[in-house]
């Protein structure tokens, strides 16, 4: 197969679901599966969550780079630049062989070898930017690349403003208030009426420090009868946070591992997350009023600066990593929950939303690839 689209990314959810929702809308504009192409990392998702598409999926080696000094990050960091080697040998070998018409980059460590071999083979390179703060990888490629799609305004002339690619699923969940109270109803054990929805969720994995702060905000509110606390706790801690849950009398507090998160946002009133660029898209989207905790340290700080957009425009509340505990939480919800207040912090999130982000992507990677 020679001059296919190469859409490469991965490593976390955060990354393949926009991978997914881009080729979707390719495909919309007439593109077939068979002339796309996914590439990704074998330490990722991919081979999980992208099992049931019908675009080909290749896996390179690779691990991204730890941050920090000491003696077990230097082994880890030099196994990950072996493993970055190897990548891009089999990259530079597939490239080749494919001939693609264009090469779209989604970032993440999953990508660097791909995006690379693109421009050292001098094939046509479109970034698609998930954050307000673009990655490394990113970064370095934006000079080579035709186009940007990004997140965010920027003065750069290449970019194309066009909001972060959701799948189709979740931008199709109704929010009206018959539809929330329906997906209460449908839910078991359904909720009842009159109960302020929480839901948690704070990736695959879940976060320990938000994971332990919920728990405690169950302990204070464990009397409450107005409080459901959905709490997707991430396969990493889910035993402890079961272990550890309060007993309640009230309080509807329902602790999972995975959430169906179409079926979450489909009747939650307010969200507690952390601040990853495709998060923030679906609750923008959605108008789903958030309390959002960005990962501390995360590269170039781009949670951060995803959550303070949110914040500035009145749809979110922020809470730092290091302040976040159950009493913190208990009282940045107490500030949010009248319905007036979540109705108006709802509208303002709404402002950042582009349900047609992925049709915009599609568009500019078409143009670039001669396909349209």
């Amino acid at each position: 197969m020679a001059d296919p689209i190469v859409i490469t990314g991965g490593g976390t959810g955060g990354h393949i679901f926009p991978m997914e929702a881009v080729a979707d809308q390719l495909r919309a504009l007439g593109i077939d599966a068979s002339d796309l192409r996914f590439v990704g990392s074998r330490r990722g998702q991919e081979a999980t969550l992208l099992a049931t598409s019908d675009v080909a999926l290749t896996l390179l080696p690779g691990r991204g780079f730890r941050r920090a000094f000491g003696r077990d990050a230097l082994i880890q960091n030099l196994g990950a630049a072996v493993s970055l080697g190897a990548a891009l040998i089999i990259a530079l070998i597939k490239i080749r062989r494919w001939r693609p018409s264009v090469v779209v980059s989604l970032g993440g460590y999953a990508s660097f070898a791909t995006a690379l071999a693109a421009v050292l083979w001098r094939y046509p390179l479109v970034l698609v930017e998930l954050d307000a703060e673009p990655g490394a990888a990113q970064r370095l490629f934006t000079r080579f690349a035709r186009a940007r799609c990004c997140a965010f305004p920027s003065s750069d002339p290449k970019a194309v403003v066009t909001g972060i690619p959701l799948r189709e699923r979740i931008i199709s969940v109704d929010r009206a208030p018959g539809s929330i109270a329906a997906a209460r109803a449908r839910i078991a054990p359904p909720i009842d009426d009159g109960r302020t929805v929480v839901v948690v969720m704070t990736g695959s994995l879940g976060s320990t420090k938000v994971n332990h702060a919920v728990s405690e905000l169950a302990r204070r509110w464990s009397h409450r009868r107005d409080r459901t606390i959905i709490h997707v706790a991430g396969r990493r801690d889910v035993e402890t946070v079961r272990r550890d849950a309060p007993s309640t009398d009230g309080l509807d507090y329902r602790i999972l591992e995975f959430g169906d998160m179409v079926e979450l946002w489909a009747l939650c009133d307010v969200a507690i997350c952390r601040a990853g660029a495709s998060t923030v898209a679906e609750l923008t989207t959605l108008q789903i009023p958030s309390v959002l905790v960005p990962l501390p340290h995360a590269p170039g700080d781009h949670q951060m600066k995803n959550a303070l957009v949110v914040v500035e425009t009145g749809g979110a509340r922020l809470v730092l990593d290091a302040e976040c505990s159950g009493a913190k939480l208990d009282d940045v919800l107490s500030s949010m929950t009248a319905p007036e207040t979540l109705a108006s912090m709802g509208k303002a999130a709404g402002t950042l939303g582009r349900r047609d982000a992925a049709q915009r992507i599609a568009r500019v990677i078409a143009k670039e690839s001669g396909w349209s």
